[in-house]
């Protein structure tokens, strides 16, 4: 209301103008010269530097001018007395409203509504950038104008590897002190519902009772103040870029939903370490889920190592390492797949592209066995006596 007031100003009816137009622009540009001087980087849109008219566009710039020269003693007025500066950050696409009311907030400046018919007048609040700004409550409002054109940036640099569990990534941000790893752990957990609060992200499953898998391991750029909840924006809009509707075709035309795709593909980031096997070891877990595979060759269960090693991970070792594989038959979970037909409930990890790929569009296959060699390659195998011959072959 108290913006309203002042900008009626602005909105005085142009025919009560009309007669004393001549008389009050002369007066009102011979007072402009006192307008409190904006620093040389801002433009300078002084009312006596321009020809005479009598359009509205000008009649309220001058107006304005001879509003703010009245002004000045609260122009010149600092907010306060500290010179300790305060970081200050202005958002992509922050308008100069919300701009001045965060000023005002902070306790940067004491009048946000005079400050923005200052930026105004100007041409400053066209030309706000997103960034970085350290300013202190000593400095006046032309003193604060001036910095808000000089934005810098601050930012760090935090890579996620493919394959990286949640608790993974946490661990990494508190290492590197990126941000809060437990808070950002905790935003993780909460699924569906941080979704919902952090943005408008249509493609996720409903239901959500954790982010896991669809935070996009990636390279990340961000401000050096960044907090958990715009990490996980950042990674939530790479994966929406990434994992288009084209890279999900083959799954969709397969009836296959996202949450099966990505389960699959966290499975299949774990097990895979060439690119090229990744399809064939997604067209086992297929082949397994879908019934292809007999109850000789284990069925609709997976037997996932990756999916046990996850259920039973703790601080310090969060893929679990069984001492035999007969121990995965102990632990009692729904990530067991051992023990469980069918895909894990959920993601266990974050997968890159190329295994969201491999398990959209996998090899056109009978295999329902693999084996690694012991260099990160794979045999397959159709039948138990196969899988059975590989692994005389490779592990006596």
């Amino acid at each position: 209301m108290h913006f309203l007031l002042r900008s009626l100003v602005f909105l005085v009816p142009i025919t009560a103008l009309v007669v004393l137009a001549f008389v009050a622009v002369s007066f009102i540009s011979a007072q402009l010269h006192d307008v409190p001087e904006q620093p040389k980087v801002a433009l300078i849109r002084s009312a006596a530097d321009q020809p005479l008219d009598l359009s509205p566009a000008t009649l309220e710039l001058r107006l304005l001018g001879f509003y703010l020269r009245l002004q000045t003693q609260a122009l010149d007025t600092p907010a306060g007395t500290e010179s300790t500066l305060h970081p200050f950050t202005i958002a992509p696409g922050e308008t100069a409203a919300t701009v001045t009311t965060r000023l005002e907030e902070a306790g940067l400046i004491a009048d946000a509504d005079l400050f923005r018919l200052y930026m105004r007048y100007y041409g400053i609040d066209q030309r706000l950038a997103a960034g970085d700004f350290e300013l202190a409550p000593s400095m006046s409002m032309a003193e604060i104008a001036q910095r808000l054109q000089q934005a810098h940036f601050e930012e760090i640099v935090v890579t996620i590897p493919e394959g990286m569990r949640a608790e993974e990534v946490a661990d990494l941000l508190n290492v590197e002190s990126i941000t809060d790893g437990d808070a950002f752990l905790a935003l993780v957990h909460g699924g569906s519902a941080t979704a919902r609060a952090l943005g408008d992200y249509p493609w996720l499953p409903d239901g959500l009772t954790t982010l896991e898998g669809y935070l996009f391991p990636d390279t990340y750029r961000l401000p050096a103040r960044a907090t958990p909840a715009d990490l996980i924006r950042r990674m939530l809009d790479n994966f929406a870029q990434r994992v288009t509707p084209e890279v999900l075709a083959p799954a969709t035309q397969a009836g296959r939903g996202i949450a099966q795709v990505i389960t699959m593909a966290s499975i299949v980031e774990r097990e895979a370490t060439r690119a090229d096997e990744r399809p064939l070891i997604a067209s086992v877990y297929w082949n397994r889920v879908s019934g292809a595979c007999s109850a000789e060759t284990g069925g609709a269960y997976l037997q996932a190592d990756p999916t046990v090693q996850y259920a039973a991970g703790r601080p310090g070792e969060w893929w679990w390492k069984p001492p035999s594989v007969e121990a995965y038959q102990e632990i009692q979970s729904p990530y067991n797949t051992y023990l469980r037909p069918g895909l894990p409930p959920a993601p266990i990890a974050s997968p890159g592209l190329s295994a969201i790929e491999a398990a959209s569009q996998p090899a056109e296959t009978l295999y329902c066995f693999f084996l690694g060699v012991g260099d990160g390659s794979h045999v397959f195998a159709t039948t138990l006596a196969e899988h059975e011959a590989n692994i005389a072959r490779y592990q006596r």
